[in-house]
């Protein structure tokens, strides 16, 4: 069985991340979608909302398109959180030349903690390449329009947590 893990910290979850997780869950039996606790970024939601959000998403996903989808949090090495869940892959989303600089020197350090875990690079789609969660959460918090960049109900959290 073909395990991938797509890692992330998804405060919130986008559109972009949804393009990811829908290309990628094409490339794998199963898709385990890693939330990264990551006390250090000091994320908007809470790690349940997170992966309410990314159950809620997923489960739209797969009775679309079928396949399987994990949402699993995760605070260990990526290595180790593959390891964990079994996974032979990681899937990483790319959007411009910055992001390769840092996934280059990670899929370095990876390889020599564990050789036989790839990762995949998958670009993002030409109209999902500019949507960041740091962005929206910022729009957002301006009282802009995030209808571009997340589904309605990812907007109606980030309203809610805006306001409250």
């Amino acid at each position: 069985m073909r395990i991938g893990l797509y890692p992330g910290t998804f405060d919130p979850v986008t559109l972009g991340h949804i393009d990811i997780i829908e290309r990628g869950l094409a490339l794998v039996d199963r898709l385990v979608i890693g939330v990264a606790i990551n006390r250090d970024k000091g994320p908007m939601f809470t790690l349940e909302e997170r992966v309410e959000m990314l159950e809620a998403e997923c489960a739209e996903i797969t009775d679309r398109v079928g396949g399987e989808i994990i949402v699993h949090p995760f605070e260990n090495l990526l290595i180790d959180c593959a390891r964990d869940v079994g996974a032979n892959v990681i899937l990483r989303g790319l959007r411009a030349v910055s992001d390769f600089e840092y996934e280059f020197q990670m899929v370095g350090m990876n390889r020599a903690l564990d050789s036989s875990v790839e990762t995949v690079f998958m670009m993002a789609d030409a109209r999902r390449q500019a949507i960041a969660s740091k962005l929206v959460k910022e729009i957002a918090r301006l009282d802009g329009d995030v209808s571009h960049f997340v589904t309605p109900a990812v907007q109606t959290r980030l309203k809610a947590k805006m306001q409250g």
